[in-house]
């Protein structure tokens, strides 16, 4: 028997190599299985009749929200899987090692899931899930591969709709529209504030509420997920990285400044029509380069060397002046 099956390993052209190769293989569609199985069929115990069992496809529902605020987390697996792909060298130079504390990991994420079922709190079963797809590696892999890991598998949480986040939305358009007031009336153009709207003093002015989708909830998730991003590519130390990542955070929030802004100066210049029609409704663009400008800007200053800078700056000056 054991001749027979190395005749077929032989004829399949399976080394010693290959053949782990398939086992691994093997293990790792087992445990995608499993996974599947666990959060597909006994995910969710929130609201069954409408969402169903599926822990995944309560997620996804929430994606497709009128509201567009958790649209984001389309892209959200594929940008993971690319920096993973990006990265696939490095990870698959580092020494590997089965590791116990992993299985400790595993362990934890299965709790979460079973807590987060128990209580219907399907946003704790899929932190589980994510824990879960870093703990697995982490385990046949060890520490080392589990450590690059870290990013890709966390950024999965903006796949999970938090919406608890809906809480700030009303201080938010709040504060929008207070600042929109204030840098309305510093270029001269007289306008108040009540409440989330904004009004002009002059006569046939323009007068708009900032609605909730105006409020800059949905620019400051997208904002924070593209700068993550950034921030993990660009920045070379941890400090750094978080430091630019905590600074979307203003940096969208300006961005949403300057839309709301540009819609009161529209309005101002051509009439509330065109400003609260076409222009409203490509004004996201506004958003989206003011904060890439913004983001990129942080991004070089905190590369740039100011102690070299200025050392080049004071070998230039003096050698003009001698």
């Amino acid at each position: 028997m054991d001749h027979r099956i190395g005749v077929w390993h032989e004829r399949l052209g399976l080394t010693a190599l290959g053949r782990r190769e398939v086992v691994h293989a093997a293990l790792v569609a087992v445990i995608v299985a499993l996974i599947f199985s666990i959060f597909h069929f006994q995910g969710n115990t929130t609201d069954v009749r409408a969402f169903g069992r599926s822990a995944l496809v309560w997620m996804v529902r929430r994606w497709t929200e009128s509201t567009g605020d958790f649209s984001h987390g389309w892209l959200i697996p594929f940008v993971s899987m690319a920096v993973v792909w990006l990265r696939r060298r490095d990870l698959a130079a580092v020494p590997k090692k089965v590791s116990w504390v992993g299985t400790v990991v595993v362990c934890g994420a299965l709790l979460l899931h079973w807590l987060g079922a128990k209580s219907q709190q399907t946003r704790l079963s899929l932190m589980g899930l994510i824990l879960l797809i870093w703990g697995i590696p982490f385990y046949l892999f060890g520490w080392e591969l589990a450590k690059r890991l870290i990013f890709p598998c966390a950024y999965l949480i903006y796949c999970i709709p938090l919406n608890f986040l809906d809480s700030i939305t009303f201080p938010l358009r709040i504060f929008m529209a207070a600042v929109t007031t204030l840098l309305l009336n510093g270029m001269g153009i007289a306008a108040e504030r009540s409440g989330s709207a904004i009004y002009s003093l002059a006569g046939g002015g323009f007068s708009f509420d900032v609605a909730d989708p105006c409020s800059g909830l949905r620019s400051l998730l997208a904002m924070t997920a593209l700068t993550a991003v950034y921030a993990n590519f660009t920045q070379k130390t941890l400090v750094k990285k978080w430091i630019l990542f905590l600074a979307a955070i203003p940096i969208a929030v300006a961005g949403n400044v300057a839309r709301v802004t540009t819609v009161a100066l529209v309005a101002e210049a051509f009439g509330e029509k065109p400003a609260l029609g076409l222009y409203h409704d490509y004004s996201g663009y506004v958003v989206f380069a003011v904060g890439i400008l913004l983001m990129v800007s942080a991004g070089y200053l905190l590369n740039v060397d100011f102690r070299e800078a200025f050392e080049r700056w004071k070998q230039m000056h003096t050698g003009r002046t001698s």
